[in-house]
């Protein structure tokens, strides 16, 4: 219905172009002119809107109002489940205004908290280095960032980006991140990514049933202790 309207509006407009019109009286070249513009600019943004619509419904386009569904547990497979949960309540934690993004202020707060504050200069150079849409801002996969670059070993040992990683509550503590790149490659070559994703998703059930055989038992016993005192 949408793409018909746009048709024959995009249509009726070109016929009218093509209709001769009347001489104008001396003087009005410049209205004239404005005029013609104004319906070209028209004319191309209604025909920008129509050949958009058109590429949507072939499926070659992605409405705007739509992105590409991201997981970062297929993104960064060198994490475990455990460690990427961990990375998200950290960032969650300095995400103060909830906004889905870690800005230049909240960032330069999550360094003095760490212990290893940030001139002006040395946050936007923090940004800089994993902001992949250029919005001066991290979201939580440019964040998981930080900590590839930390455990590949891409990143300045004295720069901002390394000192967040080393000074985060993740759990890398045994190898350090300096190692981290020997201790994720040899997790990697221990387990395959589909038995390693198995076996945490595992563990996590088996926890959240022993939680909640906890939370019975817990139950039973305030029963027992009420009956006893009635």
């Amino acid at each position: 219905m949408a793409d018909n309207e746009l048709a024959e509006r995009l249509q009726r407009r070109l016929v009218l172009d093509a209709e001769p019109r009347e001489a104008e009286p001396n003087g009005t070249q410049g209205g004239e002119e404005e005029d013609k513009a104004a319906t070209a600019n028209a004319d191309s943004e209604l025909s920008a809107k129509l050949n958009r619509r058109q590429d949507i419904n072939a499926g070659t386009a992605v409405p705007a109002n739509k992105c590409a569904i991201r997981n970062p547990y297929t993104e960064f497979k060198e994490f475990s489940r455990k460690q990427i949960k961990e990375m998200d309540v950290m960032f969650r934690r300095y995400d103060t205004g909830r906004d889905g993004f870690i800005d230049q202020m909240e960032l330069k707060l999550m360094m003095e908290k760490l212990g290893a504050p940030q001139t002006h200069l040395g946050l936007k150079n923090m940004i800089k280095e994993v902001d992949e849409d250029m919005d001066a801002k991290l979201n939580f996969f440019e964040f998981l960032m930080i900590f590839r670059k930390a455990a590949a070993g891409e990143l300045e040992q004295d720069s901002g980006l390394m000192a967040l990683a080393k000074l985060s509550e993740i759990d890398v503590s045994t190898e350090g991140v300096k190692g981290a790149k020997n201790f994720f490659d040899a997790k990697v070559q221990a387990l395959s990514s589909a038995s390693k994703f198995e076996a945490e998703i595992k563990a996590e059930q088996d926890e959240r049933r022993q939680q909640e055989e906890d939370k019975k038992n817990r139950r039973a016993a305030f029963k027992e202790l009420k009956s006893a005192f009635n």
